[in-house]
């Protein structure tokens, strides 16, 4: 009989077969939680939970999905439109080789990049120690006291610093910062940005001069300079203290191998960019800023810091220190409105430094500077005046010919700088080789100029250089703990990497609900794009005709980002959510300005509203009114349109996430985009939710002006363990204009005097591919279809869990969005036991808690996303049924209030083998308290860690060496 097959071509060639594939819950489990909701299908679900008033009446504008191998054919034919020439630009970002070793078990592995900042230091202990390792490296190459966890690029790093420098300078009535002209133009941009709203003067010129002509609260100078000299700042430090202000110094990293440290020159504030310890430039980034300070300032430091404290037995154990600086709690009297770090990026460059060790580090920073030399040498001796007498890797040339020279490296392939028209910037990096050096020479001198490496190598080793001053040749060693000298043969290093992978819980192991942070599916096909060199190798200020592959992949998702959202425009640049918080925030404050309007400074803020709503208000110079919810979570109208009525003079915005912090549709959200704007403000939409709109409503239609999108939420890019992220935003077409731009790659829409948010154009651009791909593999019915099943698993989960908890909020017909809340208040009331008991105890059933007491104390907050299928969300709830028992237990005295497992969470294979354990309750149920554990186990490495006793006893690098030895 012949085959009979009546399936159709289109279906057998599976185009939509992505879709399924990133959702998690299957077509039967799908319709069995619409049986538990008692809803027929999907649509009912939604006109049951989405007002009707938002929803989109169209399917969005976009491609139908394609299969994962169309679409990364597709991506590498565009990322093959990129020219990758050998760089030679500099300006803080160089060339670098990624150890295979490292690329293949940290930035392409999952157990890496899918775990979430360390908020539950239990099950985070690997990557805290390997931030540690960051910190340690930055002190010792800084010769500081204390160092954060990363931030976002070296230049919003300067903008830091010099908000550190007002806070915590003696020269209160000063009002100016200097820049010294040999800096960055990137970074002296982003400290205009950042000063211009908070009324800071900022003189750029020589340093050495301005100091005797101004009064000043701080100066930066960088070190090297931008043009490559090294000078002794020494004198100049005195000279700022004396005037009791704070000096900075924006050092290169792999310079300050070779270089005396900044803090032996009495610099207060050192900060630069991780970059060339092996992580690819990609166009921008990501990567890991560094930033250190000394330890009087330890209290106005941005970001984050990891500390060292005890856990309940007394063992070492890492955890975030000083989180009370942070803006979710301090709002907008915060430091910063940082609520991220570059956690990923900074990884890899601890590592590379662990691999290398001070050694290895040592001959790579001597080949650079040797090469610099031989290059230099033979310039200087055929005639070539260099501007610059002292140098670690960069020589900048006087020619006469500069253009000249600088078209014959490009038709060689390669690229430098155009410092000006009469002088060319060269900068050596790990990857520069013999070759690369005479093609130079004979793009500079023309051929047949007789010079001879092995010649100039041999007088250089001979008689020494002189290139680096004799009095700023570091002295003191660099990494001599055993972390920098134990593993530098790939098989150590590879059970390194491993061993500390094996003490996290990531995506990987289990769902990760946290509230207001979608953790969803970071698809393998996605993340392959990222480490093509097409995209890894490009400098972000190469010129744009050998970037066409990015600007194609760029002006394509702009577009899927458009349709997606109803905005006109896109501004690329914000790295982070609270960096496109604080750009959309400056457009408005732009906007207004050019009306006249320059009163307008009042930012209303509903009270539920995320930490770094009113600090990036604060930071835009805006002056924050709260508005009241009700009982019910809503933002209350009527305080609401009161306030604005009140302020409607000088309201310059409203500051609102949609779906709310509560994870309810709020139904009078148009309305209230509506009152803002009839008394002439702007709507500033958060897009932390954005997982619930797309597809089936979008903030520009419902009222919004501005809205950052989460790229690491909603578009899939992954956390890190807490960076990287993108936080592009998306503008209405008054608000486009007034967004930021960049001194050195201008950006085609916005007003070209705008300065720029961030290091690089358009952000950290090697992660874009991540979105773009998702979205082209999921197309518009895709993304919808993933939008309603997040809504149906937080439902779900919100109707089963409210068997046992209370669930806080509710929207209409008692649905959830695509979160919900559990009130952990009644229960502690009634049994002692706190939200975070409850937390710790999850991880004893393999779980990461959801996120505790935002946006209201006492209550945990649960975000399933689409990705996870019904058996896992059924994990989860018996998780929670089992402790809620034990709760009861406690409530009936069948368990002690104080010695029970939830106090005592969450357990480790110490106590497992414990031989005094003597607790009131069984080593089963504390390690095993439900059956399935018996068959995969994830094992947390520490006991509950005592916060306290980290804060009072801060210590934020790696343990002594007697404790090294002891673990």
């Amino acid at each position: 009989m012949p085959l009979q097959n009546q399936t159709p071509l289109s279906t057998l060639e599976q185009k939509d077969a992505f879709i399924a594939r990133h959702i998690g819950p299957s077509a039967a489990e799908q319709k069995a939680m619409l049986d538990e909701l008692g809803v027929a299908d999907l649509d009912q679900l939604i006109e049951q939970t989405v007002p009707e008033s938002i929803k989109v009446t169209s399917p969005i504008a976009l491609d139908d999905s394609r299969t994962e191998d169309e679409v990364l054919a597709y991506l590498k034919s565009v990322a093959q439109k990129n020219k990758i020439n050998t760089s030679m630009i500099g300006m803080g970002y160089t060339d670098t080789i990624v150890p295979n070793v490292i690329l293949r078990n940290v930035l392409e592995n999952p157990g890496w990049y899918t775990a979430y900042t360390p908020y539950q230091p239990e099950v985070s202990q690997g990557r805290l120690e390997a931030i540690l390792n960051f910190q340690t490296m930055i002190l010792d190459l800084t010769g500081l006291d204390l160092a954060n966890a990363s931030l976002l690029d070296e230049a919003t790093a300067a903008a830091e610093a010099m908000t550190l420098c007002k806070r915590m300078s003696k020269a209160k009535k000063a009002n100016t910062f200097l820049v010294d002209k040999n800096v960055h133009p990137q970074n002296i941009s982003v400290i205009q940005t950042r000063a211009e709203p908070l009324g800071y003067d900022v003189v750029v010129g020589d340093v050495a001069e301005l100091v005797d002509q101004h009064e000043f609260f701080g100066v930066l100078v960088q070190y090297p300079g931008t043009t490559g000299d090294i000078n002794d700042y020494a004198e100049l430090v005195e000279k700022v203290h004396a005037k009791k202000a704070l000096f900075c110094a924006a050092a290169d990293i792999m310079s300050l191998v070779l270089l005396k440290s900044p803090g032996e020159l009495g610099a207060d504030v050192v900060f630069g960019c991780a970059q060339r310890f092996g992580v690819p430039m990609g166009y921008g980034g990501p990567h890991a800023a560094y930033f250190a300070t000394r330890d009087a300032y330890k209290r106005s430091v941005p970001g984050r810091i990891i500390g060292v404290s005890i856990d309940a037995r007394g063992n070492k154990a890492l955890r975030m220190a000083m989180q009370t600086r942070e803006q979710h709690i301090r709002r907008e009297k915060a430091t910063s409105n940082i609520c991220t770090a570059q956690v990923l990026l900074a990884n890899m460059a601890s590592f590379y430094a662990v691999y290398h060790g001070p050694d290895g580090l040592k001959s790579i920073a001597g080949r650079i500077h040797r090469l610099t030399d031989i290059l230099a040498t033979g310039l200087k001796s055929k005639g070539v005046k260099l501007v610059n007498n002292s140098w670690f890797d960069t020589i900048t040339l006087q020619l006469d010919n500069a253009e000249l020279v600088y078209q014959a490296a490009l038709d060689a392939s390669i690229n430098l700088r155009k410092v000006s028209e009469t002088e060319i910037g060269i900068t050596c990096d790990e990857c520069t080789n013999r070759e690369i050096i005479n093609t130079l020479w004979n793009c500079i001198l023309g051929e047949g100029h007789g010079l001879d490496i092995e010649a100039i190598d041999t007088a250089l080793t001979t008689n020494g250089s002189d290139s680096i001053p004799t009095a700023l040749v570091r002295e003191s060693a660099i990494l001599q703990h055993p972390v920098f000298n134990s593993y530098h043969s790939e098989t150590e290093m590879l059970r390194y990497l491993k061993k500390l992978e094996n003490k996290d819980i990531s995506l990987a192991h289990s769902m990760i609900a946290l509230g207001s942070c979608t953790m969803k599916l970071n698809a393998t096909a996605e993340m392959i794009p990222v480490t093509w060199p097409e995209f890894g190798q490009l400098h972000p200020f190469a010129p744009i005709d050998q970037a066409q592959g990015y600007k194609q992949l760029i002006d394509e998702l702009e577009d899927q980002l458009k349709a997606i959202t109803g905005f006109d425009a896109i501004c690329m640049q914000p790295n982070s959510g609270a960096q496109g918080e604080y750009a959309g925030l400056l457009a408005i404050r732009k906007y207004h300005q050019s009306n006249g309007d320059h009163h307008r400074n009042i930012c209303l803020i509903p009270t539920s509203a995320h930490g770094t709503n009113p600090a990036s208000a604060a930071l835009a110079d805006m002056k924050v009114v709260l508005v009241s919810c009700d009982d019910k979570g809503n933002v209350d109208v009527a305080d609401m349109r009161a306030k604005a009525e009140q302020h409607k003079d000088d309201l310059a915005c409203l500051m609102i996430t949609y779906p709310s912090t509560h994870g309810v549709y709020e139904e009078s959200i148009c309305e209230i985009c509506d009152i803002i704007h009839e008394n002439g403000g702007q709507v500033y939409m958060d897009g932390a939710n954005l997982n619930a709109q797309v597809a089936i409503s979008q903030p520009a239609a419902i009222g919004a002006d501005v809205s950052h999108m989460n790229l690491h939420k909603t578009f899939c890019i992954p956390h890190g363990g807490g960076g990287p992220g993108m936080g592009p935003i998306g503008i209405k077409a008054h608000l486009a204009p007034f967004v930021a731009n960049h001194p050195i790659q201008p950006i085609e829409g916005p007003n070209p005097e705008n300065s720029a948010v961030s290091a690089a154009p358009w952000g950290s651009a090697s992660i874009l591919p991540i979105s773009w791909v998702y979205i082209a593999l999921m197309g518009g019915a895709g993304l919808r279809a993933a939008t309603e099943n997040a809504i149906l698993n937080a439902n779900y989960l919100a109707k089963k869990l409210g068997e046992h908890y209370p669930v806080l909020y509710a929207g209409r017909n008692g649905r959830v969005a695509h979160e919900c809340i559990i009130d952990m208040r009644p229960l502690k009331e009634l049994s002692g036991i706190t939200e975070e008991d409850v937390s710790k105890r999850l991880m004893d059933f393999g779980f990461h808690a959801p996120t505790m007491s935002f946006p209201v104390a006492g209550t945990l907050m649960i975000e399933p996303t689409e990705s996870e299928s019904k058996a896992e969300l059924d994990r989860f709830i018996e998780a929670m049924a089992t402790i809620r028992e034990e709760i009861r237990q406690v409530q009936e005295g069948t368990l002690d209030s104080d010695n029970n497992p939830l106090k005592h969470a969450p357990h480790t294979m110490e106590d497992l083998i414990d031989p005094n354990w003597d607790r009131p309750y069984s080593l089963a149920q504390a390690a095993f308290p439900v059956r399935r554990l018996k068959d995969s186990k994830i094992w947390p490495t520490v006991n509950r860690i005592d916060n306290v006793y980290g804060d009072r006893n801060l210590f934020c690098s790696c343990l002594p060496v007697e404790d090294y030895a002891e673990g």
